[in-house]
């Protein structure tokens, strides 16, 4: 079958591979349909997260068709059309019994070599994303294998597009959890959405459909922006404006009541602050550049929350800590549990709340994808988000 495969540090190439097997009578064995490139992935592309290795194949955005099943699968059989959730769950550990499936105990194969790296316990396996997250084959291709059957893949028995549904498998859940991170008090709250790629696309919807008084979207690329700006959010690019006078300004001076990281370990910026992370992370000092989340810290009002969708790898230091407990803020953040999401969001498209759609603006066959990997990175074109077709 054909696949994407990473190559090494800002390489990515299309490969002939074979076909997936079943592995375990839990297993499944589904035909893609539909994939996409996610903002994570581009952290594997830059060289940022550890423990890839020189043809592991991408992808955590993905759907399809089942084509084969394990003898001890019960929820499933041969023609199911699903989403598959990018975080895999065993459905039985005490983690995923809580609803915490990003935390699974027992997902990840190499959890060790995860928790060599953090130095604590890890979380679950992922599709796609290095071997220190159990080494699993990705979804950009056009089979995969798919471990507990009966607890991820989630079941499409509509007539809704394969577009309409796909950012389910991680986007939109991800962006709805860090809104709901925050508990917004309808009517009265501000949310503050620093990054307007995908997730913080999802997010600011999502913010939105929780009933958030005011929406607010920082960033520097005007598609980007226009794109948060139609929904009805208010926009700031950062580059024009000084971000922390202009949230004091557009709050009363209180600044946002929840503040919303949807961009995480390659934050863009500027300032002695930002130069010195992109050194660091340069000189792989630092794994992390983090100018939206201290700019999240220092705008977000007293008591407030910093809701962290966005991904970080590593150690951080030059972090506003002061400021964060002088003003009693509370974080939440980490992995998405987009298994606990996916009814609720299926009935809000069903319903009509929300069209997913809205967010593609780049689709490709996988021959395509290496060079729209780096379209997408550079922001490029437009490049917002790109839907990749296996069989075209």
């Amino acid at each position: 079958m054909k696949a994407i495969v990473w190559q090494g540090t800002n390489k990515v190439g299309v490969e002939t591979v074979p076909d997936p097997t079943l592995l375990l009578p839990t297993d499944a064995i589904v035909k893609i349909t539909s994939t996409a490139i996610c903002g994570s992935d581009l952290h594997l592309l830059d060289g940022f997260i550890p423990s890839m290795e020189k043809g592991d194949i991408l992808g955590h955005e993905f759907m399809g068709e089942v084509v084969e099943v394990g003898r001890d699968v019960k929820k499933l059989k041969v023609g199911d059309r699903v989403i598959v959730p990018f975080n895999i769950a065993c459905g039985a550990c005490d983690p995923c019994k809580r609803g915490f499936f990003s935390a699974c105990d027992n997902s990840n194969p190499n959890h060790r070599m995860a928790e060599a790296m953090y130095g604590a316990v890890s979380g679950g396996g992922l599709f796609g994303y290095s071997h220190m997250y159990g080494g699993y084959a990705g979804g950009q291709a056009q089979y995969v294998r798919v471990p507990f059957a009966d607890v991820g893949p989630f079941k499409i028995e509509s007539d809704l597009k394969d577009e309409q549904v796909l950012f389910l498998t991680d986007i939109f859940p991800t962006g709805y959890q860090a809104a709901m991170n925050c508990d917004i008090v309808p009517g009265r709250d501000v949310v503050a959405v620093f990054g307007a790629g995908p997730v913080g696309q999802f997010s600011a919807r999502s913010a939105q459909m929780l009933g958030a008084a005011h929406v607010i979207v920082i960033d520097r690329v005007p598609e980007r922006l226009a794109m948060a700006q139609a929904a009805g959010c208010q926009v700031i690019n950062y580059e024009q404006e000084d971000v922390l006078i202009a949230l004091r300004e557009a709050t009363g001076g209180r600044g946002p009541d929840h503040v919303i990281d949807a961009v995480g370990m390659e934050a863009h910026g500027h300032g002695p602050g930002s130069a010195l992370d992109k050194m660091q992370q340069s000189l792989r000092l630092s794994f992390d550049r983090i100018t939206a989340l201290r700019w999240a810290i220092l705008s977000c009002a007293k008591g407030g929350t910093v809701s962290m969708p966005g991904v970080y790898g590593g150690l951080i230091d030059k972090l506003p800590m002061g400021a964060a407990f002088a003003k009693g803020l509370v974080f939440r953040m980490g992995q998405t549990h987009t298994h606990k999401y996916l009814p609720d969001l299926l009935g809000r498209i069903e319903g009509g709340q929300i069209d997913p759609t809205f967010v593609i603006t780049h689709r490709a066959s996988l021959d395509q994808a290496p060079e729209l990997y780096k379209t997408f990175r550079d922001k490029h074109d437009g490049c917002v988000k790109v839907v990749l077709n296996p069989w075209a």
